[in-house]
């Protein structure tokens, strides 16, 4: 495998609930290296362009409304497998589903009937992380 880089978000409900460092750490501790880091407060546009490929969709609006209720945290991260690495490392994106040991498995709390807040976002491919790169951290 070679190096890559990946985009993740805290979002909302990690920010609020405390759980930046926590976050981190378990990235710094995977050994991944962190290239750029922004705290960003609620960015509507951003959003509606980071999660296009959802527009139109019945959870869209909701998804919005959830991710810009708060603050938060843009990562650009980087190492060997880094995008598949975070995605294990993040767990299944029902908490309900993530075992023992991941963030969501570890942190996130049950959805509670509305949108699932399930504390971090990490690209699915080097195609989305260098397109949602691009979104939060412009020329990076």
């Amino acid at each position: 495998m070679t190096s890559s880089r990946t985009l993740i978000l805290i979002k909302p409900d990690g920010v609020r609930r405390g759980f930046v460092g926590e976050v981190l750490s378990r990235l710094e501790r995977k050994g991944y290296s962190l290239e750029a880091l922004r705290v960003i407060p609620p960015n509507v546009e951003a959003l509606e362009e980071h999660y296009k490929e959802h527009a139109g969709k019945s959870f869209f609006p909701g998804v919005i409304e959830y991710m810009s209720s708060g603050p938060i945290v843009a990562i650009v991260a980087s190492g060997t497998g880094v995008i598949e690495g975070f995605r294990l490392l993040a767990g299944a994106t029902n908490p309900a589903d993530a075992p023992p040991g991941t963030i969501r498995g570890d942190l996130a709390l049950p959805p509670a009937g509305g949108p699932i807040e399930n504390l971090v976002h990490g690209s699915d491919s080097a195609q989305s992380a260098e397109r949602e790169i691009g979104i939060w951290f412009p020329g990076l």
